[in-house]
């Protein structure tokens, strides 16, 4: 098998990605840099809890040509592969469903990011407007708003994309983003509760629930402010 290192990687990530509740069944997907031609990308409608390296796509990046891999790539491979295109530098792209950011992203608002995780995130977490799951047209969304200085992405009532120069970089941002999407979400509750307080009781139990289970420490100090979509 051609270029196991990367598809065993692939398998890996996939499986961190289930453990941490980023990725369930088949929903999410990923792509890693093998060189500056192909790439490796998660199999379409495959159950990442069963696959295996030899399920892993290559794709050519170009023209996301498939090269080696019996199963069709994700369909979301086009949103990968213009992050790579866009960001020489990146050799793993991300993109999930993971619940506290993607309902940030449900908002429509783009995130400010903290002084302490900007190393991880960027200064900002821009959102992409709304298109098709698959479609080249939200693709081409996101394509505008990728940046060298942005590592996540919030693509709205869709989920998330984060990208790193290597997979640890990757999943830190995730990570970071989970827990400043955790921080962002409970202090705008909290200030619904004080302006309703016909309200305050139930709010602040959906807060409490949303604060109980935090996976990761984080360095976030002060709540982010919101930005409007570009």
């Amino acid at each position: 098998m051609k270029h196991a290192a990367e598809r065993r990687q692939v398998v890996d990530l996939c499986l961190a990605l289930s453990r941490k509740g980023y990725f369930a069944a088949t929903g999410g997907n990923l792509m890693v840099r093998i060189d500056d031609a192909l790439v490796a990308v998660t199999p379409s409608a495959t159950d990442y809890l069963t696959m295996t390296p030899e399920d892993v796509c290559v794709l050519r990046l170009r023209d996301l040509a498939r090269v080696e891999g019996h199963l069709r790539p994700s369909v979301e491979s086009s949103l990968h592969a213009r992050v790579l295109a866009a960001r020489p530098e990146v050799r793993c792209s991300i993109h999930t469903h993971q619940p506290v950011a993607s309902a940030c992203a449900l908002l429509g608002l783009a995130l400010d990011v903290p002084p302490a995780l900007i190393g991880s995130l960027g200064p900002r977490v821009p959102l992409a407007g709304y298109a098709p799951s698959g479609s080249r047209w939200l693709a081409g969304k996101l394509a505008r708003v990728v940046s060298a200085q942005a590592n996540a992405y919030l693509m709205r009532n869709h989920g998330v994309l984060c990208c790193g120069v290597d997979s640890d970089a990757a999943m830190r941002a995730l990570d970071d983003l989970e827990q400043l999407a955790r921080t962002w979400l409970s202090t705008r509750i909290a200030g619904e509760a004080d302006r309703r307080p016909e309200r305050r009781e139930a709010l602040l139990r959906v807060q409490a629930s949303l604060l109980a289970n935090v996976p990761h420490e984080s360095a976030v100090a002060p709540a982010p402010t919101p930005s409007p979509s570009p």
